[in-house]
């Protein structure tokens, strides 16, 4: 039998004005904005909670947004959606594709703020059927990771009140229409490190008398790739990914200094540790051994904390996905080694739920090649990809997610 949540969920959705949603999401894919500079995608996604009655505050953290519905007693449940574009040059060749150079929305955020106003809208006009208050927030800076620590800072929870539970929710690669959720470890932790060689520059004609640190830069990326084979365990996961390395002016010119950029990807902190160890071991070890006349610099900078579900809650959400989209739409997939901001509004203790909405069109996953669900993922666009596009088909089940999710929790009549 379908539980009431679901029940009530299907009667509040099911007359979404889906046209003017995907209107909407257009509207912000054309206009992507970047970490804390987005203030016309936040003002849009508040003139849709004032419109469906929420008390409305801008400018949290800088650009979030917060609106809030009081229902009469019972929880307070959090719905989050990040705003965020990123740095990525469009290739999709969509008729609504970003109109702002090397700006896009590669990551899902513009649908992610889409689902949140119909679920906003959805749920404010369904309030006989439910009871307690509603936190909902458009998220700046989820892709530098500043953002939810941000709003938090600025008194997120003192100025609109506490909730008892999270909810959030990403889109991703894979066939549109599964709703994956981990009742558990679900999303990796992220560190940026970045590394300085101090080398001795000269005339390209004159090697020896210098210390060219372009050839120690070239070492460190090929040992630093050992971290993970040879220094973790099999059973463990992680990443080690060099996603910069810049040295140089001129062809004939020996510089000074070079500069790497990692990204470490771990699930346990015992792991992410022992690979800054490596790193700081083998940083030093390569510039000994290449004679650099200073010490090279090692910065550990913007981290990210590992995603875990509160079991009981994912439960209860994975449940009340799997009544209202039918069996085998909802699976667990296991941990990702992707990362996310959205535990930093727990504060260590609110218990949340995170899933997936995969949101590859059809015509694209049926094309991918390959026959099993790891090869074609791996062909379709994903998530940073400038050619990530996802289905509109997915606006009005997006939106159906968050606000099943949230009667799932919520007191309903």
């Amino acid at each position: 039998m379908t539980s009431p949540a679901a029940r009530t969920a299907l009667e509040l959705t099911a007359d979404l004005p889906v046209p003017g949603l995907e209107e909407f999401y257009r509207d912000l894919h054309r206009h992507p904005e970047l970490s804390l500079a987005e203030h016309r995608t936040a003002g849009r996604l508040a003139e849709r909670f004032r419109g469906a009655g929420y008390d409305t505050a801008e400018g949290v953290g800088g650009t979030g947004v917060v609106g809030v519905l009081r229902n009469g007693d019972g929880p307070t449940v959090l719905l989050r959606a990040d705003m965020d574009a990123l740095p990525v040059a469009e290739e999709t060749g969509l008729p609504y594709a970003s109109e702002r150079d090397g700006v896009m929305h590669a990551c899902g955020h513009d649908l992610h703020v889409t689902w949140l106003a119909g679920a906003a809208r959805a749920l404010a006009d369904g309030r006989d059927a439910w009871r307690g208050t509603l936190l909902v927030v458009g998220q700046p800076a989820e892709e530098t990771g500043q953002g939810a620590a941000r709003m938090v800072a600025d008194g997120l929870y003192e100025r609109f009140g506490r909730p008892d539970v999270l909810l959030g929710q990403h889109a991703a690669p894979g066939p549109a229409g599964l709703y994956p959720h981990v009742p558990g470890l679900i999303m990796s932790a992220s560190t940026d490190v970045d590394i300085v060689v101090h080398g001795r520059g000269g005339h390209g004609s004159r090697p020896e008398a210098t210390v060219d640190p372009v050839v120690t830069a070239a070492h460190l990326v090929t040992r630093l790739q050992t971290v993970v084979s040879r220094e973790i365990a099999a059973g463990e996961s992680a990443v080690l990914t060099v996603g910069r390395i810049e040295a140089g002016s001129r062809h004939n010119i020996i510089p000074s200094t070079a500069r790497i950029a990692l990204n470490l990807r771990t699930q346990s902190e015992a792991v992410r540790q022992r690979m800054l160890a490596a790193v700081r071991r083998i940083t030093r070890g390569e510039c000994l051994a290449s004679g650099c006349p200073r010490e090279p610099e090692v910065t550990v900078g913007t981290t990210f904390p590992t995603t875990v579900n509160d079991a009981g809650t994912d439960a209860a959400v994975a449940a009340v996905h799997g009544e209202v989209f039918g069996a085998g739409t909802v699976f667990d997939p296991g941990p990702a080694m992707g990362s996310e901001d959205f535990p930093e509004l727990a504060l260590g203790s609110v218990p949340y739920a995170y899933w997936f909405v995969t949101t590859t069109p059809a015509e694209v996953w049926d094309g991918a090649p390959g026959d099993t669900l790891p090869e074609k993922l791996s062909a379709v666009p994903s998530n940073h990809s400038p050619h990530f596009a996802p289905d509109l088909s997915t606006v009005a089940p997006g939106v159906r997610t968050l606000v099943s999710g949230a009667l799932a929790l919520l007191s309903v009549a």
